[in-house]
């Protein structure tokens, strides 16, 4: 085809698209509400992946974390109730890996910080001040290694205060605004359900996963050991059916693999919980790969979730399409005719009738990818929820959009090509 002809042909598509300009608006209407939920969601999804694993990436490369369960046991198709029948972990355990695993180096037990209602929780009182409900977590005095961990002011227990159960603890930003706003805390005395307790320290802002405010700051930690005196937190295997947010963290020695590390943290947790060699474990390992892995799986299904339900809006769209196209061959019968009477050809035609339909959608994808990217910016601006505009996510917008103008414009763009020239003029 010669390229004056083909421009005249494009000319002729794009004077008829703004000839008619309610119907072709019509007519993308389904392109753009597709184009639009792919692009913003997309944004919205992405940016929520980037958060967290920004946040796994803190989690240290190395650094093995045994559970009660996760979501690794929960994804794998495990019920829930068959999760909670798991013994829960206990000190002891922490205990046993230190000693016995030569691979690991130092090991981190965290007690009560686990969400909803097996999480311990009270207020923080002083002076008449007091409050709301805070999480209140027992752990080691080697947490700050293993969870990086930025102290604002004072310092983190030691492991002395640890052995001798010390009522010291550590707050996090919430009750130390609520406590202490014009005060430093360091060395006052706090009632933490109503017994006292000494603040050694005070934590900077935890990192929260999409920027969300999710009560990362409702925090006070005091030593386990303390904790358990105080909250009788007797966490034995005969414990079942209940969960109890118990976690250890174990970091691998200089020379050893975290392979080994894991093979040997796995034979101690069997040992202690009399399991036989055919039973599965019935603990879960977590590590960063693994974490990743799982994050990978979860948005994987949330875009093929997005796709799917984006694209019943844009077979809506394409079925606009094909009709109006249909309709529009229809009125202009006569054009046809004529214009095939004065020598245009066949290819020329269907030509013409292709490109007004993959013009309209993809002016429709344009309009998407504008919207999407504006639903985007909204959400940021005004939930502070991370976004994630990638040049894909556009470039798979105008190609669905293009896409559904081919598959749908062919049939009337066919329709009108073989149309009769003498019973075109014909046409009334």
């Amino acid at each position: 085809m010669k390229n004056g002809l083909y421009r005249e042909i494009i000319v002729m598509a794009a004077t008829t698209i703004q000839t008619q300009k309610l119907r072709s608006g019509l007519t993308i209407l389904g392109i753009v509400v597709g184009i639009t939920s792919i692009v913003g969601m997309t944004a919205v999804v992405r940016g929520f992946d980037e958060s967290l694993r920004d946040a796994i990436g803190q989690m240290g490369p190395d650094t093995i974390f045994v559970s009660q369960f996760s979501g690794v046991s929960i994804m794998s198709g495990a019920e829930l109730k068959e999760l909670l029948q798991r013994p829960t972990l206990t000190p002891d355990d922490a205990v046993a890996i230190e000693r016995q695993a030569n691979s690991i180096a130092s090991v981190s037990l965290t007690l009560g910080e686990g969400g909803g209602p097996s999480s311990t929780r009270s207020r923080i009182r002083y002076k008449g001040e007091q409050t709301k409900p805070l999480t209140i977590m027992g752990t080691t005095a080697n947490y700050p290694e293993v969870f990086p961990t930025d102290l604002e002011l004072g310092r983190f227990f030691i492991e002395g205060e640890v052995l001798h159960r010390t009522r010291v603890a550590v707050l996090g930003q919430t009750p130390r605004i609520a406590l202490f706003p014009n005060t430093d805390p360091i060395g006052k005395t706090v009632r933490i359900a109503s017994q006292p307790y000494t603040v050694v320290g005070v934590i900077g802002p935890r990192p929260s996963p999409a920027g969300l405010n999710a009560g990362q700051d409702d925090i006070a930690i005091i030593p386990h050991t303390t904790y358990q005196k105080q909250f009788g937190l007797k966490v034995s295997r005969s414990r079942r059916g209940r969960f109890q947010p118990t976690l250890i963290a174990a970091i691998p020695r200089e020379g050893f693999s975290r392979e080994r590390a894991m093979r040997d943290v796995t034979n101690i947790m069997r040992v202690r919980h009399a399991l036989r060699l055919d039973d599965p474990n019935d603990f879960d390992l977590l590590t960063q790969d693994t974490a990743f892995r799982l994050l990978d799986q979860i948005t994987g299904a949330t875009f093929l979730a997005l796709i799917g339900i984006s694209s019943i809006a844009l077979l809506v769209g394409g079925i606009g399409v094909m009709a109006i196209m249909t309709i529009s061959v229809k009125e202009r019968t006569r054009e046809i005719g004529t214009r095939k009477a004065l020598g245009a050809r066949r290819r020329e035609i269907l030509w013409q009738f292709l490109l007004e339909s993959v013009f309209l959608t993809t002016i429709g994808g344009l309009l998407g990818v504008l919207f999407g990217s504006g639903i985007g910016f909204g959400v940021h601006y005004a939930t502070g929820f991370p976004i994630a505009l990638s040049w894909w996510s556009f470039a798979l917008g105008i190609g669905f959009s293009s896409t559904i103008g081919i598959s749908f414009g062919l049939f009337p763009a066919i329709k009108a090509s073989s149309l009769d020239p003498i019973e075109a003029l014909r046409y009334e």
